[in-house]
């Protein structure tokens, strides 16, 4: 069986890179938030993580740095792989944001499937699926978001005047609610990825950067179809 190559070096660590970055985030994050109404995980995680800086405002500052500068390296790591594998970053975007007519088709049958366990045949996709394809979507929108409203919070005690409170105030709304929404695509992307049996190639190709040419051409066949027999072969695939 040939395996057919997935994924750039690049591709794989940007992934990696990008996990790790969301998992400190996150962490952080919800590390930052002291409100009884707003706490998701509730008073105990906020207060056991900063007892773990030192305990009250002091472990809060401490948060706050490491979040800080999560972010901002998340940032630079970004425009790294876009400055190394420019190319790439250009193919990822056009693919997630071209919609064909049976993608939403693929949708609703897939969703049928996971769900009820009927849905019919499912349309031949391209290099992602469109679940993958709205999972993308809701990051790059929602990364956007993270990243803009978290400039503005990074700045708000440092170099934005007092006037500015209330934009900065619809900047921790925004913040919360982009976080909000890319967390929950995560999630299914996670099962999807990791633990649905259908998609472990997949899952392990953003290790190895290759997929059996069978499952490519199950799940991805207008991908396959368009590559020439020049890139279908990876005789340096494991």
């Amino acid at each position: 069986m040939r395996n057919l190559k997935r994924h750039d070096t690049s591709d794989i660590l940007i992934h990696w890179f990008n996990a790790a970055s969301w998992l400190v985030l996150l962490i952080t994050g919800l590390g930052l938030i002291k409100n009884d109404r707003l706490n998701p995980l509730g008073a105990w995680f906020p207060d056991a993580l900063r007892a773990l800086f030192g305990g009250g405002s002091a472990g809060g500052a401490v948060l706050l740095v490491i979040h800080e500068v999560a972010g901002v390296l998340w940032v630079l790591g970004i425009l790294a792989y876009v400055l190394v594998n420019a190319r790439g970053a250009k193919f990822f975007l056009k693919e997630i944001f071209s919609v064909r007519p049976g993608d939403f088709l693929w949708l609703i049958r897939k969703m049928g499937r996971m769900t009820l366990g009927i849905g019919g045949e499912l349309p031949p996709q391209g290099y992602y699926n469109m679940g993958q394809k709205a999972f993308a979507q809701a990051s790059v929108a929602g990364g956007a978001a993270i990243v803009l409203t978290g400039a503005v919070l990074l700045l708000s005690d440092k170099m934005l005047p007092a006037s500015a409170t209330v934009f900065v105030g619809w900047a921790v709304t925004l913040h919360y609610l982009a976080v909000g929404l890319v967390f929950a695509g995560l999630l299914v992307h996670i099962y999807m990825a990791a633990i649905s049996p259908e998609e472990k190639p997949g899952f392990r190709s953003m290790f190895t950067g290759v997929v059996p040419e069978d499952y490519a051409r199950h799940h991805h066949g207008i991908w396959v179809e368009s590559l020439g027999e020049g890139d279908k072969a990876d005789p340096g695939a494991p």
